[in-house]
């Protein structure tokens, strides 16, 4: 409940924005149905809002989204209990903070469906309901950003990811991150910064190998799961 409570404001920002940017409401929900990644929809929505060719949104999306595909690669360690069906379903609703959370409960115990299904699609239902809520009321909201809407998920990641502080490499995997993002980000602008800079940290990760935690281990205290 407190992450939805982070990712609602979001939710509603999005569906705020594509009625403004023409579409109906309808729309704005079958968007959010089946694409479910905020930030790439509302990527989406403003390359086609300036009139952007599609290969142009495509590749927006793609780099934007690329991130999932090391989600994916992570989290599928952890899918041993699921059946084909089930590891189908948990990809579609993978999304960063359900990410972090199977994350966190994979290093505590053994992920179940039950866990990662009633987590993801809890998030997926709030999304939607989030989205009809700004599709519907969004155009009285004039300036989203002036409310600080857009900045309620950054600090809910940066939380997220501060929780895995006590591993080993840390710091080094996430410093490196940091500077490749930041460097990307000036150079080539977003979304690239996202994808490259995840790929820095992981590149810094597989150099130093397997790291042992410092005293209390990391995320439920679990000594040699550093990653």
């Amino acid at each position: 409940m407190p992450v939805l409570l982070a990712v609602l404001p979001f939710g509603i920002v999005y569906g705020a924005v594509a009625v403004q940017e023409g579409l109906t409401v309808a729309e704005a929900m079958g968007f959010s149905a089946v694409v479910f990644a905020g930030a790439s929809q509302l990527a989406a929505l403003q390359l086609m809002g300036i009139g952007a060719p599609i290969w142009a949104v495509l590749l927006t999306v793609f780099a934007l989204n690329f991130r999932h595909v090391l989600y994916s690669a992570s989290i599928s360690r952890h899918l041993g209990a699921f059946s084909p069906a089930r590891k189908a379903l948990a990809f579609f609703v993978l999304v960063d903070p359900l990410f972090g959370a199977a994350e966190v409960r994979a290093a505590r115990t053994r992920l179940t469906p039950a866990f990662y299904f009633t987590y993801g699609l809890t998030m997926y239902a709030g999304w939607q309901l989030a989205t009809l809520a700004g599709a519907s009321f969004g155009k009285l909201i004039a300036d989203p950003e002036a409310f600080g809407l857009d900045f309620v998920l950054p600090v809910y990641f940066l939380g997220l990811v501060m929780s895995f502080r006590k591993r080993g490499s840390f710091y080094p995997v996430a410093g490196t991150s940091l500077l490749v993002s930041v460097v990307v980000y000036g150079i080539a602008g977003p979304p690239w910064h996202v994808s490259l800079g995840g790929l820095a940290g992981i590149a810094v990760a597989a150099l130093l190998g397997p790291q042992r935690n410092g005293a209390g281990g990391g995320p439920g205290g679990m000594e040699g799961e550093g990653r």
